[in-house]
């Protein structure tokens, strides 16, 4: 009797628990699940310290969107840690002329780009040559990969890049999740499970490399709202911040 009702129940208690799990991208719409506790926006300078938290694709609560990210690209891990990255006064504005606050940029033209731009690295090969084995130092160029990260877009606007100054790396905002709406928390793509626990939950120094566009975020967003942590996430952008407090 007993593996009779766990043969037709076990799998009513997983599509249960499938249908509750949290999810980087859409999750599945519910009236009982709670938005997590709203906590009131960090200032938005060019420096930040945040609570970064990894992810990966291969976690029952993001296979069914696969290795995808919410604006329908694939999710990227971030080229392996450089060094700490030194001072750079000003992030670039998503329009190239003014600064996420408003004002005029005082950033130096391609920044971003300079960050993005190939790198050296001295590569060691072994040939074989009829005396024998030599080996043989080459230089390649290779251009950093910009690793993937969910956020509140209505914090951090789909398309923001920004650098971890303890390792270097450069990540772009490209995905969002439940557990990240209203919350200032960045989610870090991480390509394997033992990547992401290692990772844990730390609390980083961040520089804003280029602000993404909010309204572009406003525009992407619209349409999904029939998601609360969605919906939490258009009403700030909309400037309805109580609004989005207040939802639940």
């Amino acid at each position: 009797m007993r593996a009779a009702f766990s043969k037709f129940v076990a799998p009513l208690i997983a599509l249960g628990s499938a249908v509750l799990l949290t999810s980087c991208g859409t999750t599945t719409p519910t009236t009982e699940r709670r938005l997590p506790t709203y906590e009131t926006p960090i200032a938005r300078n060019d420096f930040q310290h945040v609570r970064t938290t990894a992810y990966t694709h291969t976690e029952s609560d993001h296979l069914q969107y696969t290795n995808h990210n919410a604006l329908g690209g694939r999710l990227h891990a971030a080229s392996a840690p450089i060094q700490r990255a030194e001072y750079v006064a000003r992030a670039l504005p998503a329009d190239g002329s003014r600064a996420a606050d408003g004002r005029p940029s005082n950033s130096s033209a391609g920044s971003l780009e300079t960050y993005l731009a190939p790198r050296k690295k001295t590569v060691t090969k072994w040939v074989r040559t009829k005396r024998g084995r030599r080996k043989v130092v080459t230089a390649e160029y290779i251009r950093p990969t910009v690793g993937s990260a969910a956020a509140d877009w209505s914090r951090w606007p789909a398309g923001t890049y920004f650098r971890l100054l303890s390792t270097g790396q450069i990540y772009k905002v490209d995905d969002y999740g439940w557990a990240l709406s209203g919350r200032n928390t960045i989610d870090l793509y991480m390509a394997t499970r033992g990547d992401m626990n290692t990772w844990g939950v730390r609390q980083e120094p961040i520089q804003m490399l280029k602000w993404g566009d909010r309204q572009d975020s406003l525009a992407l967003l619209r349409s999904r709202q029939h998601y609360k942590h969605i919906r939490r996430m258009v009403l700030e952008l909309q400037g309805q911040e109580a609004e989005a407090a207040a939802l639940q």
